[in-house]
């Protein structure tokens, strides 16, 4: 998956808005960058490498600020912490394992039925950018047929 955004890119987008790229900003957005799918508490043990003085606050208010202005994206993979990514790197749909937690990943064209019969019947339009289908996976279907059998 390619990087579709520079910190260039970030800087000059923040400016555009009435923002600066602060040092805070930037280090969160590195990370995210660099974890790609992570955790406001991975992201603060990646920003803390650099700036040990950042505290989980800082990260929340900043990824709630770059979500607000279109830059990074979340999503829930399950009960815990919802996972950031760059916003204009890829779409994809996440398929999680409920019993392994395994996350797979898949292209939103597999759900496009889905996303035209709710535009059809109830004139919904979708933002299907980042999103989960809870089930489960090959692997445990499979081992919960043998189990079963």
């Amino acid at each position: 998956m390619a990087n579709t955004e520079t910190p260039t890119d970030w800087k000059s987008d923040l400016r555009q808005r009435g923002y600066r790229l602060t040092p805070q900003r930037q280090l969160v957005l590195e990370a995210v960058d660099v974890l790609d799918h992570a955790t406001p508490d991975e992201i603060l043990g990646h920003v803390r490498k650099t700036a040990s003085g950042v505290n989980i606050s800082t990260v929340y208010r900043t990824l709630e600020l770059l979500e607000e202005l279109g830059l990074v994206s979340h999503a829930h993979l399950g009960h815990g912490a919802p996972t950031y990514h760059l916003a204009g790197r890829h779409t994809h749909l996440h398929l999680v394992c409920r019993d392994c937690d395994k996350v797979t990943e898949t292209d939103t064209a597999i759900a496009a039925p889905l996303i035209e019969s709710l535009r059809t019947e109830h004139g919904f339009d979708t933002d299907l950018k980042h999103f989960a289908i809870f089930g489960r996976c090959a692997d445990c279907t499979e081992k919960r047929g043998a189990a079963q059998s």
